[in-house]
């Protein structure tokens, strides 16, 4: 009867409120699938991301019955994998409510495929994945009431004891994350969700221990420890738009003492100086973080009392990571640059500056991008690119 009034739910369900769109935009970059996957594998922004996520745990007051995290974007997972890792060094025995929002299909199944080892190592966690907008993440809840009675509920026991038992079982999510974790194209060309979703895996020998902690249908909490929203909107999205859709969203979901790291691109490196050549007088990074952080404070309103927006002394702040290459691949003079580094150095430096298809046509359409690139990876003997970061915590 259960998989009977699912299959009836994904059947009647209407889509999900658009959420997540900038009407001043109709383009929504990190939906190139290719461009995503050679940039994450060609650069370490991931394992810089993760090391600047850790550096917040021992900054956190945790309250029982568990350390609350949210991922406001869990692309393949690679960051969250590693920050589980960290919670796990910092808080080996405390159960864990991980939560995260992500609409792509193929980054939730990259995601999963990255659990089984989590679980094993840290059996007191449970794990929610919706594909809802930001303001409703959170809380596993559509405010839209229609959406909100469609929505998909889907509880994972996972039995066993063994990495391969949870794999095994992950896995036989497939279908039904097929069937289900659809997208459908928005007004202003936006990726939206066609059924609104959450999907909640825990280990059935921890269900008696984690009976607190297991989120429950209309039963809505936020209260996390712990909030990390990097990348979370195009860079070009107004800035109003950030912080009314997506920043101050989650500073609400925020427990007393909590804390939300932002992070984003922010220039000033041989990246941005590829793209400028090509398109000279381009710049994607003309919003700081002291702006985004005065324009929450405006969108939180009265609420912004209870909040201190930190921008943080750059050298806390900025961070750099790099592409990979072969040792001596660039800075060595007699050496030749590989195409295939080239080009890995193009994707990423337009990939970051988050430049359209159509203009990336338009530069390819002759043999100067890649001399472009060659120059500069010349003159800075690597390719590297800053982020910057920032904190909203909420008052204890």
């Amino acid at each position: 009867m259960a998989d009977q009034a699912q299959a009836e739910a994904i059947k009647d369900a209407k889509p999900a409120a658009a959420g997540d769109e900038d009407s001043g935009t109709n383009f929504r970059f990190y939906d190139n699938r290719q461009k995503y996957l050679m940039f994450v594998n060609t650069c370490s922004e991931k394992w810089v991301v993760s090391e600047r996520v850790a550096q917040e745990l021992d900054r956190l007051d945790p309250k029982p019955p568990a350390v609350r995290f949210f991922d406001a974007g869990i692309g393949d997972g690679t960051v969250l994998a590693r920050v589980l890792r960290s919670m796990h060094r910092r808080y080996e025995r405390s159960p864990f409510y991980v939560a995260g929002k992500e609409i792509s299909l193929e980054d939730v199944r990259l995601c999963l495929d990255k659990m089984p080892d989590r679980f094993f190592e840290h059996p007191e966690t449970v794990l929610a994945i919706t594909n809802i907008s930001y303001k409703d993440a959170p809380w596993l809840t559509p405010s839209n009431p229609e959406a909100a009675k469609k929505m998909i509920w889907k509880e994972v026991e996972l039995e066993g004891t063994t990495t391969a038992d949870f794999e095994r079982q992950i896995l036989e999510l497939q279908p039904f994350l097929a069937e289900t974790w659809r997208t459908k194209t928005g007004k202003t060309g936006s990726m939206l969700p066609e059924t609104p979703i959450a999907l909640i895996l825990y280990r059935k020998d921890c269900k008696f221990l984690l009976d607190n902690v297991i989120p429950r249908r209309n039963e809505p909490r936020a209260d996390f420890d712990l909030i990390l929203a990097s990348q979370p909107f195009r860079l070009r999205a107004k800035t109003e738009f950030k912080a009314q859709r997506v920043l101050a969203p989650m500073a609400k979901a925020l427990g007393p003492g909590g804390r939300l790291l932002g992070i984003h691109s922010a220039g000033n490196d041989p990246g941005i100086e590829i793209v400028q050549k090509v398109w000279p007088g381009e710049d994607p990074f003309n919003v700081s973080r002291r702006e985004l952080l005065e324009a929450t404070r405006d969108a939180l309103g009265a609420e912004a009392k209870k909040y201190h927006f930190d921008p943080l002394p750059n050298r806390e702040a900025v961070f750099r990571y790099e592409m990979h290459t072969m040792p001596d691949e660039i800075d060595n003079e007699s050496a030749s640059i590989g195409t295939s580094t080239l080009l890995a150095a193009w994707n990423a430096a337009t990939y970051v500056a988050q430049i359209e298809d159509e203009r990336l046509a338009d530069a390819m359409g002759s043999a100067d991008y890649l001399e472009i690139t060659r120059e500069v990876l010349r003159k800075n003997g690597e390719l590297w690119f800053n982020d910057e970061s920032y904190v909203i915590a909420r008052k204890p």
